[in-house]
């Protein structure tokens, strides 16, 4: 993932930023050493943005589209209203075992339900509302996310919407299939007559989206 930032920038951040937990250096760690694909991983300082928006907002219904391996899950499951539940969509079994394993190891494994399958279904199945909703699943689909979840936003909801810099590639797509959906979806949401938004520079882009 090339640099939003500079590297020392990045650094500083993270170094100035509340560290992680044991429990989520441990998940870090597995992650790496175990799973594919580990610059997946939330990380710190967005791990702790997003404990923020669940502590300020204090969600009853949390919607994630990307479980992974659940850091982002334990993150904000750790700052839960009473009565506030997520659920986390993933299509990788091996995934959602490690997430399980953190969660219940945390204590909240009972105010996470993973749903395994295809998150458009999921979306769906589920129904109503939602007070927060974290997007970091399949790149190509998060469009067709998008436009299933603004209807779905509660009044005071925000939406979340990781790598939306795309490496910084945004600026010159060129022929790259996400690099151009992420240009294009970036558009739309800034025109978009319903929500008011702000793309933040934190790690790879993130996008805080609300109803206007």
């Amino acid at each position: 993932m090339a640099d939003i930032v500079s590297e020392e920038i990045d650094r500083y951040a993270e170094a100035h930023t509340t560290p992680p937990t044991e429990l989520q250096r441990r998940l870090a760690d597995e992650t790496r050493e175990t799973l594919r694909s580990p610059q997946m991983l939330t990380g710190v300082v967005e791990g702790r943005l997003l404990e923020f928006l669940v502590f300020a907002l204090r969600p009853l219904r949390v919607l994630e589209l990307g479980t992974y391996s659940g850091y982002s899950s334990l993150a904000m499951a750790s700052v839960l209203p009473p009565g506030g539940h997520i659920d986390t969509c993933e299509v990788e079994e091996a995934h959602a075992e490690v997430a399980r394993r953190y969660l219940d190891e945390a204590g909240v494994g009972d105010r996470v339900t993973i749903h395994l399958g295809p998150a458009l279904e999921t979306i769906e199945r589920l129904g109503g509302e939602f007070d927060l909703v974290f997007i970091d699943a399949d790149k190509i689909n998060y469009p067709a996310y998008y436009e299933a979840l603004v209807p779905r936003l509660a009044a005071d909801g925000i939406m979340v919407l990781d790598n939306t810099l795309w490496s910084g590639r945004v600026l010159d797509p060129g022929d790259a299939p996400e690099a151009q959906m992420f240009a294009e979806l970036n558009a739309r949401i800034a025109s978009d007559p319903r929500v008011t938004a702000v793309l933040l520079t934190v790690r790879d882009g993130v996008t805080l989206v609300r109803r206007a």
